[in-house]
Order: C-alpha cells, then sequence, then structure tokens
C-alpha cells in the first residue's frame, strides 16, 4: 500500500493513504495505537517513571557506604548534570523521529550505512535494561511489602520465598492493569502522579519537623550531612565518589522512558521533549528535598546501616514510633507501585515502557515468533502479547531470585550499564556524522551546543560504562562481584548471534512510499515531509 503524507506545524506528519484512511506514523508505520496520551498525561508517565526520590530511598545504605551522607548528596548532583546532557541529546533525537522503537529507531537512522546492526543492538540492549529494571521494582516492592509486614509481627523471620510471593503478584497485577486498562493508562499515570508528589512532601514535611519534637532524637548536625565524608569500600576516595555515582545513575537513568509511547502521544515532536525535561527537573528537585530531610533525621548511623530495612529504620529514628515508620513507608510503596502500571519505572517499565520496545523490534521482524510480537490487539488497542512476553520474562527473573539472590543481582545489576550503552549506539553515530543524518525537529539543539553536548554525553557513557562495572567494594567476593560487564557481554553475545543467524532477513525500520517514489528507512519524517511540500 502507497501512502501519502502532509506536513503539519510541529514537525510530525498528518496522516492518509492512497488506498484509503489508514494513517502511517513517523516509524514508518501503519497508525495501530489509539493517541490516549495528552500533555498532562505524558508528562506524569515521565515523572512517575523517573520516580527519582522513592528510587534513592530504596537504596540508601548502599549509596550512604560511598561517602556517607555527603557522598549521597554530592554523588546524585554529579549524575544528574550528566544526565541532563544526555536527556537532552535524547530529546532532540525523539523530537526529530518520535517513535516508540526510541533508541532503536533512533541509532539505525543515525549510523547510516551501519544503521541496520546498530539499531539492532541499541534496540536489544534497551530492551533488556528495561526489563531488568522492571524485574528489580518489582523485587524492591516484595521486600518492601514483607519488611512492612514483619515490622508489625516480630516473630516473622522473612524468607526468599515471601518475597517470590510478592514479586509474582505485583508483577502480574500490573501487567494485567496494562494488558485490560489500556484508556484508563493516563489516568492511571496522573492519579500516580498524585501520589509521587504527595508522598514525598509528606515525607519531606515529617522528617524535617518530628525529630525536634518530643517524640523524635533531634536533628544530625550540619557537619554529618554536609562534611564528614566517610568510606571504607577499599577504593581511593576520589574513585569512590566516582563508584557512588552509580546509585543516582539507577534513580536519574531513564531520560528515554517517555519517547517509547511517542506513538500514543498527540504533538510527539513537541510534547516528548517537554515531558522528558519535567521528568528530569521534578525528580531532581524532588530527589534533592527527601534526601536532605531524611539525613537530617538520621541520629544513630550504624543502627540504620545494620538494620535489615534500612530506610524504615531512618522513619523510626525520625517519628520515634513505628506507627509513624509505616505510615512513611506506605509513603514510598504506593509511588513504586503506581509505577509498576503507570508508565514506566517499576513494573511499568516493564509493561508499559519494556512491552512497547519489544513491540517495535517485533513489527520490523527484530525478534523470535516476530509476528506474534508484534501484533496489536484489535480488541484491547495495545501490544497484548508483547505485555505478555514481558510479564512472563520478569517471572522467569524472579525465579532465579528464588534459586540464588547473587544471580538475580548480577542480572539487575547491569540495567545502567545496558540503558548507557543503547543510548551511545543512537547518539555516538549522531555526533560521529556530524549530526547530519537527522532533520531537526521542534527542539534542537543548534551550532556548536550540539556538537558539544552530544560529544559530553559520550565521554561519560564510555568512562562510567567502564567505572560502573568494577566490583562494589573490596576485596571482592564471588558473593559480592559486579557482574555487570559480564552480563551485558553475554546478553550482546545472544544479540548478536540471533542477528547472524536467526534474523538474516532483518531489515529494519520499514521504507516509505510517497507517491509513487521510494524513501529509504534511513531518512526522517521530517525528509519525506519535505518530499510532500516539493511535490506537485
Amino acid at each position: 500500500m502507497q501512502h501519502r503524507l502532509r506536513p503539519s506545524r510541529d514537525g510530525a506528519l498528518e496522516e492518509g493513504d492512497v488506498d484509503g484512511d489508514a494513517p502511517i506514523n513517523a516509524s514508518g508505520h501503519v497508525q495501530e495505537l489509539d493517541r490516549n496520551f495528552s500533555l498532562l498525561s505524558i508528562t506524569a508517565v515521565g515523572i512517575v517513571t523517573g520516580n527519582t526520590w522513592a528510587a534513592l530511598g530504596g537504596s540508601i545504605a548502599v549509596a550512604i557506604y560511598n561517602g556517607g551522607p555527603p557522598g549521597v548528596i554530592y554523588e546524585f548532583i554529579a549524575v544528574s548534570v550528566f544526565y541532563w546532557i544526555v536527556a537532552a541529546c535524547i530529546a532532540e533525537l525523539a523530537s526529530a523521529v518520535p517513535s516508540n522503537g526510541g533508541v532503536y529507531h533512533w541509532a539505525t537512522i543515525t549510523a547510516g550505512r551501519y544503521g541496520r546492526p546498530c539499531g539492532f543492538f541499541a534496540g536489544w540492549w534497551n530492551f533488556f535494561a528495561w526489563i531488568m529494571g522492571g524485574a528489580s521494582v518489582s523485587a524492591i516492592i516484595g521486600n518492601l511489602t514483607v519488611q512492612l509486614y514483619a515490622t508489625h509481627h516480630p516473630s516473622f523471620v522473612p524468607q526468599k520465598w515471601h518475597v517470590f510471593v510478592a514479586y509474582l503478584i505485583i508483577t502480574w497485577s500490573c501487567c494485567c492493569v496494562v494488558l485490560f486498562a489500556n484508556s484508563a493508562l493516563p489516568r492511571i499515570n496522573t492519579f500516580g502522579l498524585f501520589f509521587i508528589i504527595g508522598g514525598v512532601f509528606i515525607t519531606v514535611v515529617v522528617c524535617a519537623v518530628m525529630p525536634g519534637t518530643s517524640a523524635g532524637s533531634g536533628h544530625a548536625s550540619n557537619a554529618f550531612v554536609w562534611r564528614d565524608w566517610t568510606a571504607d569500600i577499599g577504593y581511593p576516595n576520589g574513585f569512590v565518589f566516582l563508584l557512588g555515582m552509580l546509585n543516582g545513575a539507577y534513580s536519574v537513568g531513564v531520560p528515554d522512558c517517555v519517547s517509547h509511547i511517542a506513538e500514543e502521544i498527540p504533538r510527539p515532536g513537541l510534547n516528548v521533549p517537554k515531558a522528558i525535561a519535567a521528568q528530569m527537573l521534578v525528580g531532581f528537585i524532588t530527589a534533592m528535598a527527601f534526601m536532605i530531610s531524611i539525613l537530617y533525621a538520621i541520629n544513630n548511623l550504624d543502627e540504620v546501616l545494620t538494620a535489615g530495612f534500612p530506610l524504615a529504620q531512618v522513619y523510626r529514628q525520625a517519628t520515634g514510633s513505628t506507627a509513624g515508620e509505616i505510615g512513611l513507608v506506605i509513603c514510598i510503596l504506593f509511588p513504586l507501585i503506581f509505577n509498576c502500571c503507570g508508565k514506566q519505572t517499576p513494573e511499568l517499565r516493564c509493561y508499559i515502557t519494556t512491552s512497547r520496545t519489544l513491540w517495535a523490534l517485533g513489527r520490523d521482524g527484530a525478534t523470535p515468533f516476530s509476528k506474534f510480537v508484534g501484533h496489536v490487539s484489535e480488541t484491547r488497542r495495545n501490544p497484548f502479547n508483547a505485555v505478555l512476553c514481558c510479564g512472563g520474562i520478569t517471572t522467569l527473573l524472579g525465579c532465579l531470585y528464588l534459586g540464588s539472590t547473587t544471580a538475580f543481582n548480577a542480572f539487575v545489576g547491569s540495567f545502567v550499564v545496558l540503558s548507557s550503552a543503547s543510548y551511545l549506539a543512537a547518539i555516538l553515530p549522531h555526533l560521529l556524522s556530524r549530526r547530519a543524518n537527522i532533520t531537526p525537529g521542534p527542539f534542537w539543539m543548534k551550532g556548536m551546543l550540539g556538537f558539544v553536548m552530544n560529544t559530553i554525553a559520550c565521554v561519560y557513557i564510555v568512562i562510567f560504562i567502564v567505572i560502573f562495572s568494577f566490583p562494589y567494594y573490596l576485596p571482592a567476593t564471588a558473593g559480592t562481584m559486579n557482574y555487570a560487564s559480564l552480563i551485558t557481554g553475554g546478553l550482546s553475545i545472544f544479540v548478536a548471534a540471533w542477528y547472524f543467524i536467526g534474523c538474516r532477513a532483518y531489515t529494519g525500520p520499514p521504507a516509505l512510499v510517497v507517491q509513487g517514489e521510494v524513501i529509504p528507512e534511513m531518512m526522517t519524517h521530517h525528509m519525506i515531509a519535505g518530499k510532500v511540500e516539493n511535490q506537485p
């Protein structure tokens, strides 16, 4: 079927075709998904997905080991600055090529003649990263739930299978929401935004006020929060700082999440960059307020570091009561759950973002059983089969947790390295091609600014992929080793094998035909729009 495209003011394409009314979008595919998300709901998706403050709270003890409270704050600020730059690079690509495939589609275009393999690897790395992130959040919620129960039942001894059962319940509950409530997802995300902002507001106020009352034990000193550097993990202090940035990267390192629903948003060329900016800004502000308030609430650091649930211990010290502790834990638990159903961080990563990424690969023939994976349910109006696949893979990772927490942590710990590699696969070719393979969208970094930002992003990613692969502390053992490089390398070998053996017919995103002229897949929708304008 030949398609006719008309350029619109925001850089997107108005859709139509020669033979009927079937629309075609910027990805080169017929528009199959409903555009349910408004600017508000897509912004909520980014904020809910980022959920930065809740992600930091779940790993507060690990972060404190990398320099103490000052390390937590300054390392987060440093990594946030670099991820703002990465986010800006992603935003301009998303503005120029708004596709649910995200980095998969961008890498295919920016790499020019090498776009086919580059996009293939970028897409799979990104998919694996989101799967690991989704499994990690399910495990965090499972642990939170079990520990919350244990707080009220002192005789209860948590076991791995308890966490596994909770993991399965949250995973498939969220999966069902995404499967059967597709039209309600924008409202769920907006509702989740309320819980995230409300949860962090309540937590900040309580942790800032309660320690100074008769129920609390007093605030920590300014020196404890801002100056007293402590690190005993076997590395020099400078390297401890760099390694500690990994904790912040887990929280802010998802700037591409909104891009994976670009085909479900009106005017994506304008709205996706706005949502990315809101996600990064709100995430930074809420995380800083959260970190400062809870660090001032700590009056016995040793108890926090040795507790089975460190954040709950911080809350207990802040409020001086079990009831206050449970109330604040619930404030962080609900945002995480909405993350799962909302749109991307915890579980949503797995079910909205991850499923859209897998679906985009499947519709282009890049996955096993691609016709099944790339199918859109006419009844549910969503990539139903891709969501099921994501749920199944997450369940298999949960079984790994049941057998060996070390093996499970090795897989989910590769999230930052895998996601960073996928970003590099799109941004580096963009830089090396002198930014010539992408026609600017509504958001574009002009002149030398674009080159500088792309260069900084690429240098940061390359250096920190190496740093984030080092052991978390020395001396390393088999149980405490960082296996991110091993997992990333092993999965890359799997992807290479599939590329050369099982996917020989793969060609990448499809070519478009505009009034009889074949437009190669390396051209963006803006180039196509220009051709349409020049036609009689």
